[in-house]
């Protein structure tokens, strides 16, 4: 694994901001529009403060699930070039234990826009 590649730095902000449940922050990891392509539709968010909303509205879901924090239990580059890396990851949710309840392969793709590498889309198999 090539941890130095952008695409990955770019998946572990959005992890670690995901964590933190840090909105802004959690916003600022992505690059617009941000497609999510998840239990068979596509969501298209224009802008940071569209994303900011739909996040802060999320938390109290996970919550409410039992979520305690998100690991990337694997992550891999499948494709590179100088402005879009493809990425293959398994994300597990974990309770405050540290108990994985629910695991999934997700793929995602960070671009880089303006001199910032953001996470543009997410397919995830998430249920």
């Amino acid at each position: 694994m090539n941890t130095q590649s952008p695409g990955i730095k770019a998946a572990r902000e959005f992890i670690d901001a995901f964590n933190a449940q840090d909105h802004e922050r959690l916003g600022r990891a992505l690059n617009y529009p941000h497609i999510r392509l998840a239990l068979g539709e596509f969501k298209r968010i224009e802008s940071l403060n569209d994303f900011v909303d739909s996040s802060r509205s999320n938390e109290s879901r996970l919550r409410s699930e039992g979520w305690n924090h998100t690991k990337m239990r694997s992550i891999e580059v499948i494709h590179q070039g100088t402005d879009k890396i493809h990425l293959s990851i398994t994300n597990d949710r974990c309770d405050a234990d540290g108990k994985v309840y629910n695991s999934f392969d997700t793929m995602w793709v960070a671009t880089l826009q303006d001199g910032h590498w953001g996470i543009q889309f997410r397919s995830s198999f998430l249920r």
